[in-house]
């Protein structure tokens, strides 16, 4: 989802008298945060993986058991692979493999065993990442002048869409930026879910001792750090350290095992406090937008769209310590190197008819609400997601992606896991990867990505309804498999140039694209040079004079010309000589 940078923390007020002062409200730095990327990144529309509510505890209860017989027969202890996910859960073996794809993909450290295609998850793990499936994320305010709004965004969409009657940017653009849920509101609601379900999470992972009741739950500290899946601590501190039940302990003297009931309680409070905190500042910035709103609530929704920022300054470090935000650029060029990018994660939200570079080695990339855009990813080891966007070409150089609701795309893609699509998507293209910059072979080592393997051409469809968004789709719509992509034709495949000056030096720099091109692709390329080739010999040839030389250069010059404008490449010429 789209994200609103938070507001800066409110002023300190007065200090009260020591008698009637209340407890201080805990640093930012110290509050208990959830981890978006398992939210984000680590949700699939996959029906027999989403339990109801009143049956989730005990529903995955059951599929532990399961998974521990299956997983001990088999030798794996406590591991478990797609084969037992399958049988677990009843669902094919493709669709449990992915779902333990995802899961490496979103895990907070590396999984050596799990990145293996013949090893397995740990348990723990997949119980957390099962348990999350069952989250709804937060749907978009009202607008209080929905009337209004209807009439500038009409219901009607210019494709024909057999689901939603709103094209992604419409969907976006009715419910207004302003309206959409920030980042600040999908905390609290992530952890307000977490709050909530934390008994029945804590019940999940807890080993049963002796004892009567509280007493005969108890989780060791290594299955207390898996809970490191869905919380953290926003400056670093792993959980284990934080909690005082662990804090210090001897590495060569397991620390006891504590009571499943201690921990809720810790868990509880800490919780407790950054939701008071998040709720307090949530409440400032509302005030503040309505009282921005009144003056000219109009003027305000137009220009909402024209702001140009990216990762701000002097806010809550706490919310933007892993992320950098590319938001509401248009009719301009980005680029974003690594020493640009703070954190492991960037975020292009709402930009329009503009080209975007982000030349730098990440974990995550999100492409949100853009259109008529080009955006260059230069190497990610996680995930890419795109989502919402129309007429954009995206040139990602990943380990996986994710396209969701998108029409009129082209990806370039050069992939080491199938590209998966979800949602209502419409005339999707893909392509092989088309670009390269000097630093790119050394970004994609350090990230992990290989570029012998590219499965750019192999999507992997899933359903149009996404249970955890109502947003997409209406409410009560039957599930159908998602319209698929198809292969660029080859004679429309061209290379993307990144502008040499964009680079910095680099011992031995990349100077192609990394990923091999096809055959049919390399052969049609051939051809085009093999054309040209022939076009210039052809003008070396020609017997004239040097006015009738002049004038043919000048035609030349001309018709290319006009092909930058009516392709709207001149501009992105023009702003790349202004950077």
């Amino acid at each position: 989802m789209a994200d609103d940078p938070p507001p800066p923390p409110a002023e300190a007020q007065p200090q009260t008298p020591p008698a009637a002062a209340a407890t201080p409200s805990p640093s930012p730095a110290a509050l208990l945060r959830p981890r978006r990327e398992a939210f984000e990144h680590g949700l699939l529309p996959i029906p027999k993986l989403i339990f109801p509510e009143g049956t989730l505890a005990q529903t995955l209860a059951q599929v532990k058991d399961k998974l521990v017989s299956t997983s001990a027969s088999d030798g794996g202890g406590c591991r478990v692979g797609a084969a037992a996910l399958a049988e677990a859960l009843q669902i094919p073996h493709e669709q449990a493999a992915l779902a333990l794809a995802t899961l490496a993909a979103v895990l907070p450290a590396e999984d050596p065993t799990l990145e293996d295609a013949s090893g397995g998850a740990d348990l723990r793990d997949v119980m957390l990442f099962l348990y999350i499936q069952s989250y709804k994320r937060l749907v978009p305010r009202a607008h209080k002048d929905s009337p209004a709004v209807t009439d500038v965004w009409p219901s009607t969409s210019a494709f024909d869409g057999y689901l939603s009657a709103l094209s992604p940017i419409q969907l976006v653009r009715s419910n207004s930026r302003r309206f959409m849920p920030s980042q600040a509101d999908e905390e609290i609601h992530q952890l307000s879910y977490l709050q909530k379900h934390m008994a029945n999470i804590l019940t999940l992972l807890a080993d049963s001792v002796e004892g009567e009741g509280d007493d005969s739950l108890v989780l060791t500290m290594e299955t207390f750090e898996h809970l490191g899946f869905l919380l953290q601590f926003s400056e670093g501190t792993p959980l284990s350290q934080a909690a005082t039940f662990f804090a210090n302990s001897d590495p060569d003297m397991p620390a006891a095992p504590v009571p499943a009931a201690q921990v809720h309680d810790w868990i509880s409070q800490n919780i407790s406090a950054s939701l008071e905190f998040s709720t307090e500042k949530s409440i400032s910035k509302e005030v503040s937008q309505q009282v921005s709103s009144d003056i000219d609530v109009t003027m305000a929704d137009a220009n909402a769209s024209n702001a140009r920022n990216s990762t701000p300054t002097g806010t809550n470090p706490a919310y933007y310590r892993n992320t950098t935000f590319v938001e509401g650029f248009s009719k301009t060029s980005v680029v974003k190197h690594a020493s640009d990018v703070k954190g492991h994660s960037v975020k292009v939200l709402n930009c329009h008819e503009s080209v975007i570079y982000i030349l730098a080695p990440l974990k995550y990339a999100t492409v949100y609400g853009c259109s008529d855009a080009t955006v260059v990813l230069g190497a990610i080891g996680k995930v890419v997601k795109v989502e919402h966007c129309e007429r954009v070409h995206i040139i990602a150089a990943a380990k996986r992606i994710c396209i969701a609701n998108c029409r009129e795309c082209i990806f370039y893609l050069g992939v080491n896991h199938q590209p998966l699509i979800v949602g209502d998507n419409h005339k999707l293209q893909v392509a092989p990867f088309n670009s390269y910059y000097p630093q790119l072979g050394e970004h994609l080592a350090k990230v992990g990505v290989d570029p012998a393997i590219n499965k750019w051409d192999q999507p992997f469809v899933l359903g149009v309804v996404d249970p955890h968004d109502s947003l997409s789709h209406p409410a009560g719509v039957s599930d159908v498999q998602a319209e698929s992509a198809t292969r660029l034709d080859p004679d429309l495949f061209t290379n993307f140039m990144i502008p040499s000056w964009f680079g910095t030096e680099v011992q031995e720099p990349t100077r192609c694209s990394p990923f091999p091109l096809p055959e049919i692709y390399c052969a049609s390329q051939s051809k085009k040079l093999a054309a040209l080739e022939d076009i210039r010999r052809t003008i070396r040839e020609l017997q004239i004079d040097d006015n009738r030389k002049k004038e043919l250069t000048n035609a030349l010059h001309t018709q290319f010309k006009d092909w930058l404008y009516a392709s709207g490449n001149i501009r992105q010429l023009y702003c790349l000589q202004g950077d």
